[in-house]
């Protein structure tokens, strides 16, 4: 399958932030990753999702929700990590390029989020309500999306480690908030950032069964 790949910048309010968008030939949809908080673009667990979306015809946007500038301010604060609401316009800006782009606009969008990428992009679902088909989260922090999680309107699955017990419990609180349809799977023997040998593929193999279900 030919996957064409191009780097892009995205105006996104008063900044630029820089994407990887991989077009496999007869996509299906697109699905825009919000990474975690200290991660960026070059993540390895995403960019392994990212592949093996990419083989099931499924387009990614991998992309950077912080500035250069702003990440290494942020390796010594911390101080936007935690920003969910900075995090979410920043996603909300890169699909509303998107739903303009030539290549892009005539998909359908879903989200992929990590950790405190999975708030924000709970968040951006709940304020693009026409725009996104699916979510997915990993080993997300959905609770931090609080009062936006009755508005999300998109099918969401939630994956979480089984060893994750902590985390486990934040999503089993939010999933009570939310209306949309909604699927909790936990992965057994699965620690929070699924580094165990073949948790990583379970995640990929559970995501791509969402997506294509709503994406078509």
């Amino acid at each position: 399958m030919i996957h064409q790949q191009t780097t892009i910048k995205i105006p996104v309010g008063n900044v630029e932030v820089e994407g990887d968008l991989t077009m496999p030939s007869g996509a299906i949809g697109v699905v825009l990753f919000a990474h975690g908080s200290g991660s960026s673009r070059f993540s390895p667990r995403n960019q392994y999702v990212a592949k093996e979306f990419n083989k099931s015809k499924i387009a990614t946007l991998l992309f950077d929700l912080l500035t250069q500038e702003e990440e290494e301010i942020d390796i010594g604060t911390a101080e936007y990590r935690f920003n969910i609401g900075l995090l979410a316009e920043r996603l909300i800006g890169a699909t509303e390029w998107l739903r303009k782009d030539h290549q892009t606009k005539k998909y359908k969008f879903g989200y992929f989020g990590a950790s405190t990428g999975a708030a924000a992009a709970l968040i951006a679902a709940a304020k693009l309500p026409d725009d996104i088909s699916a979510v997915v989260s990993r080993g997300g922090r959905p609770d931090l999306a609080a009062e936006y999680l009755p508005r999300v309107v998109a099918p969401t699955l939630l994956l979480v480690g089984g060893l994750d017990t902590e985390v486990i419990r934040l999503n089993q609180q939010a999933m009570d908030q939310m209306v949309a349809e909604k699927l909790l799977e936990i992965v057994p023997g699965a620690t929070h950032l699924f580094e165990e040998r073949g948790k990583l593929e379970i995640v990929a193999k559970l995501s791509i069964g969402w997506f294509l279900k709503y994406l078509k």
